[in-house]
């Protein structure tokens, strides 16, 4: 995260008044405008403004680093001006062991400011680019499930005396049910254009337009996908419907709607602002067949 703090330190200011919420915050750098003996040896004071900084910091789960050369990361260009310490650098703290941050005093150019640098590691990570899927509500899912279900019927339970028996059966049906999967599902590549959505006859509608190159293919193409779409998006419109009652969750660009601080309520015209003028609102909406007569007759229908 890169951040200026100006003069009057309003960055450090709303963070502390906001208590924003940032996670997994690795590094934060950039001129916080602040000199302290904390990270100046040329300056001889303390300040609180500091003290506040170090703990917001904490709060992000940041500690400071430490210079491996203590040169001034800013040269003032006022004759009798010192220069000075005031852009820091801040790395989570399970990674402070990576501490070699470095001031670049030559590669400053032009600048006021001096570069700074830090090399942080990053552990490789194997990301799969394909998948063994089988496409929802496909004939090969149908037939996955049938499989399995007859898997599960066929089972052999009568003879599970201990558990080394049990544990056999366990794992023949893991083998079984990983047989069937194995069987009815394809190998799908996975990339940033990946859609739920896209299905065999989308894939089978392109391939052919790619082959001929026709306008009619290309029209046929965009009809597959334009239905397949619709199919789609209304099958999970009344999923949503129907299984979670949410229909709202279909529609992300509305939020909880919040109420206003204050609000009086209105009766007859009237403002409530005392507790008996609301009970008596309360007790006249409720209870407005109170005075009503009743009508016997239709008990004698019921007798």
């Amino acid at each position: 995260m890169n951040i200026y703090f100006d003069a009057s330190h309003s960055a450090l200011k709303y963070l502390k008044d906001t208590e924003a919420s940032i996670n997994n915050l690795l590094i934060m750098t950039d001129d916080f405008n602040i000199r302290d003996s904390l990270w100046d040896s040329s300056f001889s004071y303390h300040s609180s403004i500091s003290d506040n900084l170090i703990i917001i910091m904490d709060s992000f789960n940041l500690e400071l680093l430490i210079l491996t050369n203590s040169v001034p990361t800013r040269y003032s260009d006022i004759a009798g001006k010192v220069n000075s310490v005031i852009d820091l650098m801040f790395l989570q703290s399970r990674s402070i062991k990576l501490n070699n941050y470095l001031i670049h005093p030559d590669l400053c150019l032009i600048s006021d400011h001096t570069p700074l640098t830090v090399f942080i590691l990053i552990a490789e990570e194997n990301v799969n680019l394909s998948k063994l899927s089988i496409s929802k509500n496909s004939k090969e899912e149908i037939v996955f499930v049938n499989e399995v279900t007859t898997i599960i019927k066929n089972l052999n339970t009568s003879n599970l005396t201990d558990c080394n028996k049990l544990e056999d059966i366990v794992n023949l049906l893991a083998s079984n049910i990983k047989q069937a999967w194995g069987k009815n599902t394809k190998q799908v590549n996975i990339t940033k254009h990946s859609n739920k959505w896209w299905n065999k006859e989308c894939s089978q509608s392109l391939d052919k337009y790619r082959t001929s190159r026709k306008l009619k293919d290309w029209k046929s193409f965009k009809k597959t996908v334009k239905d397949t779409k619709r199919s789609f998006f209304n099958f999970k419109i009344q999923e949503i419907t129907n299984k979670s009652q949410g229909p709202w969750e279909l529609m992300s660009w509305i939020n909880k709607l919040k109420l206003p601080a204050i609000e009086v309520i209105k009766y007859k015209n009237q403002l409530c602002f005392t507790i008996g003028s609301l009970w008596n609102t309360l007790h006249s909406t409720f209870n407005t067949t109170l005075y009503q007569q009743i009508n016997t007759e239709v008990l004698k229908k019921i007798c």
